[in-house]
């Protein structure tokens, strides 16, 4: 999937709370967002050295393992919590399997095919993904907004992929890409779901860690059944693009969103990160060359007002960043 960060979303601030505290919450968002919206950009860059998909992934996992120990030593340390019982092994293991495991190598294969700035786009439905599926599972109502939320975000989604046809690109990579990227998604929502009580009862902090750990090992040891240490050989460039992927849009993406949710609340931190897919845009037409065109970004608006429609609510579940 993506980068699925698992966050618990924290009522907003107090008014009494200083301005400069707001402040630091919204230019956290800011570049959490950002940071995030590069990583398609990046893996793009790197599949120009011919390195494939696995190779990517495991390469990304490997730089970022050593942050996400720290990360879970830093959780034990500062959470007055018990250990994680076999039960909560069990859950989190499942997961990251789930969401960082198989959703971020099916995102990296669908970028082979789709422009990072599609791949963006169909990636931020997962909103809507959660919506529906918590409806046909979990019983919850589907009111006026959130039909028009679906309606607002897939017809974005159709307007895009009909440009994309008439530029006359391969329709079936074209449908191959935007169908394991949306995949992804789905999967992402899945983890979100699933995941609400565990990091309810783990703690945000705790529960990434170990899930991205986990989740690490898995990439790590299919890659050596399936590679072979010998095959992490590839061209430099590939090395700094993937410890750039590592630490600035993964490890450094992550503590600034759980920060600016700390210091200025959801709603507020999921208006900020709207420029997320807008950033994938512009990132993909500086580095990629990928056209900038009013049809994608009439399509990228309706998108996130159609994710915005259903972002903002008054109740407070899990939620993270794909």
């Amino acid at each position: 999937m993506a980068e699925p960060i698992l966050v618990l979303m924290p009522p907003a601030p107090s008014p009494a709370r200083p301005r400069r505290h707001v402040y630091v919450g919204v230019l956290c968002a800011l570049l959490g967002a950002v940071g995030f919206s590069a990583k398609a950009v990046i893996v793009k860059l790197a599949y120009q050295y011919s390195v494939d998909v696995m190779t990517l992934l495991a390469l990304r996992m490997i730089f970022s393992l050593p942050f996400f120990i720290a990360m879970a030593l830093w959780s034990d340390a500062s959470v007055p919590r018990g250990g994680m019982s076999r039960g909560d092994w069990l859950a989190v293991a499942g997961l990251g399997f789930i969401g960082y495991y198989i959703g971020s190598y099916l995102d990296f294969a669908g970028l082979q095919y789709i422009a990072a700035g599609l791949a963006r786009l169909i990636l931020y439905l997962y909103p809507t993904l959660v919506l529906i599926l918590s409806a046909l599972f979990l019983g919850q109502a589907i009111r006026s907004r959130h039909v028009l939320s679906l309606a607002l975000s897939y017809g974005g989604i159709v307007l895009v992929f009909y440009e994309q046809f008439s530029f006359g690109q391969d329709h079936r990579a074209l449908m191959l890409g935007g169908g394991l990227v949306f995949a992804s998604a789905v999967t992402y929502a899945i983890y979100l779901i699933a995941g609400s009580r565990v990091v309810l009862r783990l703690g945000s902090r705790r529960f990434t860690a170990s899930a991205s750990i986990v989740a690490s090992a898995f990439v790590i040891l299919h890659f050596m059944i399936t590679h072979g240490p010998s095959q992490l050989a590839v061209p430099h460039q590939v090395y700094w693009l993937t410890i750039v992927m590592a630490v600035f849009s993964t490890v450094l993406p992550l503590w600034l969103m759980a920060e600016a949710l700390r210091r200025i609340g959801a709603n507020q931190a999921a208006l900020v990160g709207c420029v997320g897919p807008v950033s994938t845009i512009l990132f993909a037409n500086v580095f990629l060359s990928e056209p900038i065109t009013l049809v994608q970004m009439s399509g990228a608006l309706l998108v996130l007002a159609g994710v915005m429609i259903i972002s903002f609510r008054p109740q407070t579940p899990a939620r993270g960043e794909p």
